[in-house]
């Protein structure tokens, strides 16, 4: 048997026009476009890249980027301030505040100040929060964790009733990918660093969603016949045949579990595009809240 590739590049760019077409529309109805800011600190070389493909992706469809680069040293207070004028921009209906922050400043402090209205990242508190209780809906859901349902969704998965494990607990994936999973009516479970006997647990899945940071953990003895496999890791392991003396692989065997699953997702060109894109669509979710559409 071997696994349905999900491709994760096409339904993003499916997604992407979709988008681009309800722009112009906003704007020649509205004469309005959505906002994006996009805030860096620093200039680490892999944020200012993920920072430049945001850029990048939001010219595309048509959504103002509003670029915010800030030195190194900048202060904590001097950061949050920044935040609040962006907050007061009517021009911005999404607020991204690109992490790791240098040492020296709080990510709590900061990301707590982003007005929730304009919390396109889907991680503030009271947004969280309202993911984890029945019944209530938050503004915005964190992008990866969206994107990995998104991928679920268009390639026919139902998950309502499934068995569902996610592989780690992050506040970014792991945490809110799950919580997704129990509104959609899956049955879940969450595998960790502390769980004894993961593979028993694995094995009971009908989906698996692969968040853990350890390259190739996941092997093909480990998966249920048919089940669907989503691979959010990205860990880079040494190529001597490739030009950067490297390649990039999943938190999942590709090789051996495409042998067994009914439905995988590349890495790269999986889970990936689907974040930026994830991210487009609730900065216009965000932009016809406030223009009322």
């Amino acid at each position: 048997m071997s696994a349905k590739i999900i491709d994760g590049k096409a339904i993003a760019q499916t997604i992407r026009s979709e988008i681009a077409d309800e722009v112009r529309l906003l704007s020649q109805n509205h004469a309005k476009v959505p906002g994006l800011a996009v805030v860096i600190v620093g200039n680490r070389k892999d944020s200012q890249s993920y920072v430049n493909m945001k850029r990048k992706a939001c010219a595309e469809v048509g959504i103002k980027s509003f670029d915010i680069d800030l030195p190194e040293q900048v202060s904590e207070p001097e950061l949050i301030a920044k935040v609040h004028e962006l907050n007061a921009n009517p021009e911005v209906h999404g607020i991204l505040v690109q992490l790791p922050l240098p040492k020296h400043i709080n990510e709590e402090n900061v990301l707590s100040e982003i007005s929730i209205e304009k919390d396109v990242d889907g991680f503030h508190p009271l947004n969280i929060g309202k993911l984890a209780m029945k019944g209530r809906d938050p503004l915005f859901q964190p992008c990866t964790p969206k994107g990995c349902l998104e991928l679920l969704s268009r390639s026919g998965i139902s998950i309502k009733g499934k068995k569902a494990v996610v592989v780690g607990r992050s506040n970014i994936v792991g945490l809110p990918v799950s919580l997704l999973l129990l509104k959609a009516d899956a049955t879940i479970s969450i595998v960790h660093s502390r769980t004894t006997d993961p593979e028993s647990i694995i094995r009971e899945a009908d989906i698996v969603i692969a968040a853990a940071g350890q390259a190739m953990m996941i092997k093909g003895d480990w998966i249920k016949p048919g089940a669907a496999v989503i691979d959010v890791g990205t860990n880079a392991v040494d190529d001597p045949s490739k030009k950067s003396g490297y390649r990039l692989v999943g938190d999942v065997d590709f090789h051996e579990v495409s042998k067994v699953a009914g439905w995988i997702t590349p890495v790269p060109g999986g889970v990936g595009p689907m974040t930026v894109a994830m991210l487009l669509r609730n900065t216009l979710d965000g932009a016809k809240r406030v223009i009322g559409q």
